[in-house]
């Protein structure tokens, strides 16, 4: 028997000592996988951690197919508050630490099911796979392969029951694709009341279950800006007079002109697909399948025609035209079947996009789940290198462009020129990239450079916890009412103008949260910022230090105004300097927080109560 296949980049994960020497034998037997171990636990670990539920958590938001050492439990409570699409979502095994059984808990049709059976037969354990499909059919009805659509998803309960019941299933291959349905031993019926049937063509509903193979390549051609809706609408009409179903759309396909054309990306997310560009060099090579040619796009683009030469380069050299030209006032649709199934990743270019990522600071538990499936969607990662060097495992697999600190404007211009190059980028500032990060860069060099590759990006900002969030978190509710941040850095704003902005601060009684308080260049900006706010505020304001949040070696504490400018600052420490309502909390330790808008007159014991 084949051995089956397995998903890339497996984490093995112990945690502790007594499955290290397991998790060393199970890391040879699934290539590319690393074993990851308890940071204060001595071992041979590929990757460590400090602790293990937010760890689990991120390999799993990161996409990362999971064997943990451990009680499926464990597994259970950790993953469970991020499940949400099981057509995604990584696989994750439980293996008994004494190698006798393994429990395919996600994924089965994504891996964990082979992962299981390899772990059983080289361990001489079990492999608790439950999934009837794969135990007696061999295949699963409700995963066909990448790209295929089922029609109808509750037909395929029946269909399944059916077929492990030995009563007869017929199999109508129209498109002669379905060799899948075919490599598992199943004995399919001539004809019986129960079909699956296998098409591109819009089927009328007979009760059948009706499998859509990815066959069929939409070229579109369009005038800059061309309205979503009319190129939605001639789509579908050349789908409807053909007869074609949508589901067996493999991709909408055009001209690299066309990268950013906002109505055919809108017509490629209508239907679910990708959409995918052709240079025109290479749509010149189809001139002699067109069936018309036109001096006007010739002109305006280098080949002879668009929609049909897209439509044919991405169907491939045995493709049919189904659809020839039609037209719209201003664009233009053909489509074409490939002989075999298309694999839309494999067909021409994909714009590039650029996720501009906060990642908090530091700790992955305070990392959004968008910028963690961002993050497992690039397969660039830029950044400074000690904010990539926290993102530990969730880097796995991917290209590393590491920065050092005060090159932002190199960093920046490379992200942009990897996604203009139809990657998958990922741009990472620590906290929200869009407070003192590095999203308003990105913003600024489109804005002064107009390079057309990078206007062809398309950028997607993903926020994050910012070191203020973060610090006030930490202390308790110091910005439970109005506040500002001010950057003490002169190196991009006149120390005048931060001058002007703490006056006005002081003035308007705001917390002030302040960034970059000191540096080995700047060692007296701080203790002139506590100056112009001690004109505005008592010297025993609250003020609350904090320093590496989220991060080996955090701290916090409690100060006062009066005591600030002698305090041990530096670049890695975010101060929150609190105003005349700011109270501190009697413990161990203290707590602060600032009244949500209440009188200044009333007394903490005569605070309005939040009723409910």
């Amino acid at each position: 028997m084949p051995r089956p296949e397995l998903p890339d980049r497996i984490a093995i994960v112990v945690l502790g000592p007594s499955g290290a020497a397991l998790g060393r034998r199970v890391r040879d037997l699934l290539p590319g996988a690393r074993l990851h171990g308890p940071r204060a636990t001595p071992g041979a670990w590929d990757e460590t951690y400090d602790r293990a539920v937010p760890h689990l958590a991120t390999l799993f938001a990161a996409g990362r197919p999971i064997v943990g050492l451990c009680a499926s439990g464990i597994l259970v409570r950790a993953l469970a508050p991020l499940l949400d699409d099981k057509r995604i979502e990584p696989a994750v095994v439980a293996l008994a630490e004494d190698g006798s059984v393994t429990v395919p808990l996600l994924g089965g049709h994504r891996g964990a099911n082979a992962i299981a059976r390899v772990l059983a037969e080289a361990l001489g354990g079990i492999a608790a796979v439950t999934t009837a499909g794969d135990l007696r059919l061999g295949i699963a009805l409700d995963e066909p392969p990448p790209g295929w659509r089922i029609a109808d998803p509750e037909r395929v309960k029946p269909v399944a029951a059916a077929l492990l019941a030995d009563r007869p299933v017929a199999l109508i291959d129209e498109s002669g694709v379905a060799d899948w349905l075919r490599q598992n031993g199943i004995a399919w019926a001539a004809t019986a009341d129960l079909a699956v049937r296998v098409t591109d063509r819009a089927a009328a509903d007979t009760g059948e279950l009706v499998f859509h193979p990815p066959v069929l390549a939409l070229g579109i051609g369009c005038e800059r800006d061309c309205p979503a809706d009319e190129i939605a609408a001639l789509a579908e009409q050349c789908l409807a007079e053909a007869g074609l179903a949508s589901a067996a759309v493999a991709a909408v396909v055009s001209v690299e002109l066309k990268l950013d054309e906002p109505g055919i990306h809108a017509l490629a997310a209508r239907l679910g697909v990708p959409a995918r560009f052709f240079g025109a060099a290479r749509l010149l090579d189809e001139t002699p399948r067109l069936s018309e040619r036109s001096e006007a796009v010739f002109r305006a683009t280098g080949c002879w025609g668009v929609a049909e030469g897209a439509a044919l380069a991405a169907a491939g050299s045995g493709a049919e035209l189904v659809v020839p030209k039609r037209k719209s006032r201003r664009a233009t649709c053909a489509i074409a079947r490939a002989a075999a199934p298309l694999d839309a990743a494999a067909i021409g270019r994909k714009r590039g996009r650029l996720a501009i990522i906060g990642i908090g600071p530091g700790d992955a538990a305070w990392r959004t789940p968008e910028a963690s499936t961002l993050l497992a969607e690039a397969s660039d990662v830029v950044g400074y290198g000690l904010y990539l060097d926290l993102l530990g495992p969730a880097l796995a697999g991917k290209t590393r462009h590491a920065g050092t600190l005060g090159a932002e404007t190199e960093r920046t211009r490379l992200a942009l020129d990897l996604a203009a190059a139809g990657k998958e980028v990922a741009l990472v500032s620590s906290g929200d990239a869009g407070v003192y990060g590095l999203a308003a860069l990105v913003f600024e060099l489109l804005d002064r450079e107009q390079q057309r590759d990078w206007a062809a990006v398309e950028i997607t900002v993903s926020p994050g916890v910012s070191a203020m969030q973060a610090a006030a978190s930490r202390a308790g509710a110091p910005l439970g009412h109005d506040f500002c941040a001010i950057s003490l850095s002169d190196l991009m704003t006149p120390w005048a103008v931060i001058e002007t902005r703490l006056k006005a601060a002081g003035a308007a009684d705001f917390v002030v949260a302040l960034h970059n308080p000191r540096s080995p260049r700047r060692q007296t900006r701080l203790a002139q910022a506590a100056a112009i706010l001690a004109c505005h505020r008592a010297p025993q304001t609250p003020v609350l230090i904090a320093r590496n949040l989220g991060r080996d070696g955090e701290s916090w504490q409690v100060t006062t105004l009066a005591a600030l400018a002698e305090a041990d600052v530096d670049m890695l420490t975010i101060v929150i300097i609190g105003n005349r309502e700011t109270r501190i909390v009697a413990g161990t330790p203290p707590r602060l927080y600032t009244p949500r808008g209440y009188n200044s007159a009333q007394t903490p014991s005569s605070f309005p109560r939040k009723r409910g």
